[in-house]
């Protein structure tokens, strides 16, 4: 085979390469975007959470929050994160589960509350991920954020103490 066909095909492999990256990146999904409204009205009894002593041989830790829309249009929560990839959140809704969300997710996904309804957050913390190192205070924040044009971002935070 000749220089020059060789140099075409590594030419080629590489734009078919580059492509697919490119195409795969484009298709990946893309935090939703929402409008807030006025009459979409969030109401939270509680945003933290102390797991107190948390086995780390001991299986997962997992808190529900309960998110409530008050208002009177229907309240959206999008844009789900965790502050580490050891905890991971769950949104049901009207007994529908949403995706697991994590530090690096990125989704399109939209939970609806109709007016009265409320939503469970659920977090579930994995005290076993960071290995035996891991042990100690810690402290995870969840975010959410919705169309309340009052309350755009919620931060939910909880702390514990991991023990061998």
């Amino acid at each position: 085979m000749s220089e020059k066909k060789i140099i075409i095909i590594f030419v080629l492999i590489t734009i078919l390469i580059l492509g697919g990256g490119v195409f795969f990146l484009s298709t990946s999904s893309a935090p939703a975007q929402i409008s807030s409204s006025k009459n979409a009205k969030v109401a939270i009894d509680q945003k933290t959470y102390n797991w107190g002593k948390i086995p780390y041989s001991g299986g997962n830790a997992t808190k529900t929050f309960k998110i409530k829309n008050t208002g009177t249009d229907v309240l959206k929560l999008t844009n789900i994160k965790t502050s580490c990839v050891c905890t991971k959140a769950l949104v049901v809704i009207d007994g529908a589960e949403s995706p697991y969300f994590s530090m690096h997710s990125s989704s399109s996904w939209v939970g609806e509350v109709k007016p009265g309804k409320e939503a469970s957050l659920t977090v579930i913390f994995d005290p076993a991920f960071h290995g035996p190192s891991g042990v100690g205070p810690i402290t995870r924040i969840i975010s959410v954020a919705t169309n309340d044009i009052n309350n755009p971002n919620l931060e939910f935070t909880l702390t514990g103490n991991v023990v061998k």
